[in-house]
């Protein structure tokens, strides 16, 4: 179910827009800053930006506040191309959220503004609004799970998701910042997990979710072999592990010279999944994504830095390879 869905090349993505500023030049602190790269940001937002430029349609759906910084999102996502007749303004004392950035990798700070955050505001209305038989598949990450009401709103999409028979994509994505504690993330999270058809996470994730760091990879098996189609247990520089049923796939990583260690996760999800919907193997798709993670990477910003399908070919043509895992 999970390919043909993701086959359909149509995303529902649930999750924040947000805004980011990255000091200019690149190598600037914030504590020198004197000028501003300003950007669309927020993890949701990313990876449909990095969707709609490899080809494939995305829609999201949020919350942002009714001002100047929601406005300026509003308008990001028309840019890029991602639908947003599903995202709803809000007045009040939420804001959309904010995030303060370095280009850089040795010392580097990210400061990300969620408190009272306007995309925790989304509603059970809101996602009951959708008609999910017009997407292929519903993707979202952890963060939208960290506060009510969002939370139960999600799981409220995963179940509209399950009876429109599109497939959940789920990217662990735990941010610590954003939640209460580590025990109603780690239940949260798991529940989260557990009903999703496509799950990807780093292995601190998938060891928080098991309950200890060690014993993450049999976490990521045993979602593979029971609830799951396909499960991504990414290890960083050491490269992934992707398990579809008893089968396990290891990939390495493209090498690159970062200049920030931001957006990676979100541009692998846009090319692991455009790379899926364009008929690639499930192995090729891995190492697809991973090629966009080291694009994305390179480059300033996070959103304008996603690769279109002639700069990922570009980059593959002329790249050495990935390493071995």
């Amino acid at each position: 179910m999970a390919l043909s869905g993701i086959a359909k090349r149509d995303f529902l993505i649930i999750g924040r827009v947000g805004m980011d500023l990255s000091p200019e030049p690149a190598g600037t602190r914030t504590r020198e800053a004197t000028s501003m790269m300003v950007a669309m940001g927020g993890s949701s937002a990313n990876t449909a930006a990095g969707l709609v430029k490899l080809g494939c349609k995305a829609a999201l759906v949020t919350v942002v506040s009714d001002d100047s910084i929601g406005w300026y999102c509003e308008g990001q996502l028309d840019h890029y191309g991602i639908d947003r007749s599903h995202v709803r303004r809000i007045k009040g004392e939420e804001r959309t959220s904010l995030a303060v950035y370095e280009t850089r990798v040795e010392e580097h700070q990210s400061v990300i503004y969620r408190n009272n955050a306007a995309d925790f505001q989304m509603s059970i209305e809101d996602v009951e609004a959708v008609d999910y038989t017009a997407y292929g598949a519903l993707i979202t990450a952890g963060t939208v799970f960290a506060a009510e009401p969002s939370r139960s709103a999600t799981f409220r999409a995963f179940e509209l998701a399950k009876a429109a028979g599109i497939p959940i994509i789920f990217d662990v994505d735990y941010r610590p910042y954003s939640w209460p504690s580590p025990e109603i993330a780690e239940e949260v999270l798991s529940r989260a997990g557990d009903l999703s058809d496509v799950i990807v996470g780093n292995d601190e994730e998938f060891g928080f979710m098991a309950g200890d760091v060690s014993k993450g990879l049999d976490k990521a098996r045993a979602l593979a072999s029971s609830t799951a189609d396909i499960v991504v247990y990414k290890m960083g520089p050491e490269g992934a592990v992707t398990l579809q049923a008893e089968e396990e796939i290891r990939t390495g990583i493209y090498p690159a010279k970062a200049v920030k260690p931001t957006g990676a996760g979100d541009s692998f999800m846009a090319g692991f999944l455009a790379s899926l919907a364009g008929g690639h193997a499930l192995k090729e798709a891995v190492l697809r994504g991973s090629a966009c993670a080291s694009i994305v990477v390179a480059r300033p910003g996070c959103a304008p830095a996603m690769p279109t399908p002639q700069e990922l070919e570009t980059f593959l043509a002329s790249h050495p390879g990935p390493t071995t895992s």
